[in-house]
């Protein structure tokens, strides 16, 4: 398969297509899911913590013997997670579940809540490289 990249407003290229790993049960599911994809080209996961399976996306990654550089990880927050210096112990939380240092992308699953403090985590974190990108939905 032929990848083809989005150009974000950053300058980095993140892959066009990907898997959703939405509604997959976490563990084995998860992992051959990834997996699958993987071996067919795919070089895009998008998960979040709502999902609840960040842990199989991680150990996929790792169990695919890709170089974590060639795959791009989006994942969310959640609405709960919102509000400056909670959000920041929930990206810790989430590169944990993961088994990864940064993510490529991080979103805000939703504008509620203490999003502006969100924000503002989300900032330092693409700061000190646990980010590389940042959006709101």
């Amino acid at each position: 398969m032929a990848q083809t990249y989005l150009t974000l407003n950053n300058g980095l290229k993140m892959p066009q297509f990907g898997l959703g790993v939405y509604l997959i049960p976490d563990g084995k599911e998860t992992i051959n899911a990834c997996l699958n994809a993987f071996q067919l080209g795919v070089r895009h996961i998008d998960t979040a913590h709502a999902y609840q399976n960040e842990r199989g996306v991680g150990e996929a990654v790792r169990q695919s013997g890709l170089n974590r550089n060639d795959i791009w990880i989006t994942s969310k927050l959640w609405p709960t997670e919102y509000g400056e210096g909670q959000t920041a112990r929930a990206i810790d939380r989430m590169l944990d579940r993961l088994q990864t240092d940064y993510v490529d992308l991080l979103l805000l699953h939703q504008q509620v809540g203490d999003y502006r403090g969100a924000w503002k985590d989300m900032e330092k974190a693409v700061a000190q490289g646990k980010v590389k990108s940042i959006r709101s939905d």
